[in-house]
């Protein structure tokens, strides 16, 4: 993994970046991208739900925060820009935003804690998979504007292809003012 992005999980407290051990031969390569002790702390048993994304060059997924749910990124396809931003009040890192470009062909996997806001900025046509602890529950899932300035995020695009319902996140201090900002737990345990 390169210094830059293990130097940008510590910026969030509970997110981790995870270099996946690639193995290439003459038909191509194999790599491991998930055992369920690795994202330490999360509970994987029951409830795993497996989802694949999609998306075209240009567009915005995101943001959007869990307060139970734990997130495991595995960039399959593509380069993406993610976006992380620690919306967990009295979370040590409140407010910490971090934006990196992972490409597939890195292998690396990303641990995305509840109350942490995520997104990711497709720079190809690319395809995600991710590993969730919970099966979806729609209550569970809230948005944040992905430009919001309070978070000052770079991203690599000013006018990106974004859902409506991504296009009319609130801002944090809508979120803040009406009581749905998540509260930090140290535990990941869910």
């Amino acid at each position: 993994m390169s210094l830059n992005i293990a130097q940008f999980a510590r910026k969030i407290h509970g997110v981790e970046f995870r270099q996946c051990r690639t193995f290439p031969d003459n038909r191509g390569s194999f790599t491991e991208v998930f055992r369920s002790e690795w994202p330490g702390g999360v509970h994987y048993g029951d409830e795993i739900q497996l989802n694949l994304s999609r998306s075209v060059k240009g567009s915005i997924r995101g943001l959007h925060f869990h307060h139970r749910q734990s997130d495991w990124w595995i960039p399959v396809s593509g380069t993406l820009q993610i976006v992380l931003a620690d919306l967990r009040v009295n979370s040590p890192t409140f407010m910490n935003t971090v934006a990196v470009k992972i490409c597939s062909s890195e292998s690396i996997c990303l641990l995305i804690p509840p109350g942490v806001a995520h997104g990711f900025l497709a720079l190809d046509d690319i395809s995600l998979i991710y590993a969730v602890n919970r099966y979806y529950d729609g209550g569970d899932e809230q948005g944040v504007a992905w430009n919001d300035p309070a978070l000052n995020i770079q991203w690599d695009i000013s006018d990106p292809v974004l859902s409506d319902r991504d296009m009319n996140n609130p801002s944090v201090k809508d979120l803040q003012i009406g009581g749905l900002l998540p509260e930090f737990r140290d535990s990941r345990i869910l």
